[in-house]
């Protein structure tokens, strides 16, 4: 199993090779991000509701475990990309968020954390 900086950098790497680095931006980045989290939704729902297969948005059959997987994968790539156009390590970005979230309140409220 690689190491998450290790999956980081193979990300970044991935994504200067593609153009994405040298000619994107971070509010592309982060309409893609969307795009992905839309994808995984649908997923979840179509798993939440015992669908076995489905067709996607683009048309195409796919089973809601593999959709899950894949978008929640997208989905970091995608926010990796996002913090590195925008000028920070998405590993800044995590321990900018824990120091905050980490001293947060609240309750679970139908399967989600709400704060106080």
């Amino acid at each position: 199993m690689s190491e998450i900086k290790d999956l980081v950098e193979r990300t970044l790497v991935w994504a200067k090779n593609k153009g994405i680095l040298d000619h994107g931006n971070a509010l592309a980045q982060n309409y893609k991000t969307q795009e992905e989290v839309d994808e995984t939704r649908e997923a979840l729902f179509a798993k939440a509701n015992n669908v076995q297969q489905y067709q996607n948005k683009k048309g195409k059959w796919v089973f809601p475990d593999e959709e899950i997987k894949d978008g929640i994968g997208d989905q970091l790539v995608t926010v990796i990309i996002q913090a590195e156009l925008a000028g920070y390590t998405v590993e800044e970005c995590l321990e900018s968020v824990l120091e905050i979230i980490e001293l947060r309140t609240g309750k679970m409220v139908n399967g989600q954390f709400v704060k106080n």
